[in-house]
């Protein structure tokens, strides 16, 4: 029985030793939205710009403070009477002695507290959007990596399939010359071709090592080397995106265009808070507190006070050196500049999409292009190998049908990776990145 275990022991270790996580695009995300650093500071960043959004922030709020004291004199004094006489005192310590509690309030400064609420609420809108911001990056940029790391795979396999062929043919090259019916600079550029395809092997597998790298890196997984086995092995493209709805999603939803939105909202409010300083402003003031007073020489030593103040203050700024008007000049340019900013973000925008929209159709045409050139390539080798087989064909020719084919196999992958990439930079523009991918 104890034999049996270790057989069985023995067969499952393997399976135990390469198992593997299985990710797909959409677990590879999860994992980074919840690990990334970058994503994790940006959300702080939003954090802090949420727990600023308070009416006390924005100074509608009075401020009360508790305060006490103590403090002392010692002094000479000389005391001179309208009768002539004189007194004087050496050393006299007085003392005083006080505690209380007041409240300042300002009701109005010409809407300006309004302003800066406004404010505050639009940098708490611009947290949220960095976030947001940050997100469709960290999205797109570990679905390009997703992609080419598919990409790689596939010419590796392709590599790999170049490898057997190369070695078939050294295989009926070698047969060939021990019988005598082939040349030895045959045998010698079907040992260079062989080892030519060897060597780009190797190469790419540093080329998927890297890839799988970043994908760890952006995943912020503690292991970068980590095993990466994904499920796809094919690159698919959505081809019927329109222009027209990415065009209107980019002007309702587009991040960067709602930014700029905001740095023009908040440039408004600026001007306001500036318009204030023509109003007049109140505040109020109250206070409830105790003194003491000590005193070494005079009619008393003693005296207490105990009891409630208040105030109201009401003042206006009536000339400031023309610095006001200056401060309120400025202020409408640089909304001016805001709004200039942000309808040339919106040109940009539109330029990005046409010359992306023209790059999308191009690589779905070359993808069906390279379709056909690649089953062509393959029927040309295919053709190619019986000939040499048969002695109808040198090597350099065959090499040339087999080069006609990796090469379209890589012009193939390579058309549907950027017409992927072309895809996912279409959706970002348009505002929907994190909807498409879930």
């Amino acid at each position: 029985m104890k034999r049996h275990y270790i057989i069985i022991l023995l067969f499952a270790l393997p399976y135990c030793l390469f198992a593997q996580d299985v990710f797909d695009l959409k677990r590879c995300i999860e994992i980074g939205l919840d690990r990334n650093y970058q994503i994790r500071i940006i959300r702080n960043d939003e954090k802090i710009a949420d727990n600023n959004l308070t009416i006390g922030n924005a100074g509608y709020l009075p401020y009360l403070n508790l305060n006490s004291g103590y403090s002392g004199t010692v002094n000479n004094t000389e005391q001179r009477l309208t009768s002539g006489d004189i007194t004087k005192n050496n050393g006299v310590h007085n003392q005083a002695l006080n505690a209380g509690i007041n409240l300042d309030w300002t009701v109005f400064d010409g809407f300006n507290i309004q302003a800066n609420y406004g404010r505050l609420k639009e940098l708490q809108q611009i947290g949220d959007l960095n976030t947001r911001l940050a997100i469709e990056n960290f999205v797109t940029n570990i679905s390009n990596e997703y992609y080419n790391y598919i990409q790689q795979k596939t010419r590796l396999n392709n590599l790999r399939y170049a490898v057997k062929l190369s070695r078939e043919r050294l295989r009926i090259v070698e047969a060939r010359y021990s019988i005598g019916a082939g040349s030895r600079l045959e045998l010698q550029q079907a040992k260079v071709d062989f080892n030519a395809d060897s060597s780009m092997l190797i190469k790419q597998n540093e080329v998927i090592f890297t890839s799988r790298v970043q994908i760890n890196q952006l995943m912020a997984m503690d292991d970068v080397e980590h095993p990466l086995l994904i499920t796809d092995s094919i690159i698919d493209f959505n081809p019927f995106l329109n222009k027209d709805d990415i065009w209107q999603n980019l002007q309702a939803s587009n991040v960067f265009l709602q930014l700029y939105k905001k740095d023009k909202n908040i440039s408004v409010l600026d001007l306001k808070a500036i318009q204030s300083q023509y109003f007049p402003y109140v505040k109020v003031n109250a206070g409830y507190g105790f003194t003491q007073n000590m005193y070494e020489v005079g009619s008393f030593d003693r005296q207490k006070n105990l009891g409630f103040n208040y105030g109201v203050t009401v003042g206006f700024n009536i000339f400031d050196g023309f610095n006001r008007e200056r401060k309120r000049k400025n202020a409408r340019i640089e909304v001016q500049n805001k709004e200039l900013e942000y309808q040339q973000v919106e040109l940009s925008l539109r330029t990005d999409l046409s010359k992306m929209w023209m790059a999308y159709q191009n690589n779905m045409e070359l993808t069906n292009l390279e379709k056909e050139n690649l089953q062509t390539a393959q029927d040309n080798y295919t053709i190619a190998l019986e000939r040499y087989k048969l002695g109808d064909l040198s090597g350099i020719e065959l090499r040339e049908a087999q080069n006609s084919l990796l090469e379209a196999e890589d012009r193939l992958i390579e058309a549907q990776y950027n017409t992927k990439l072309c895809e996912i930079s279409l959706i970002q523009l348009s505002g929907k990145m994190l909807s498409y991918i879930y």
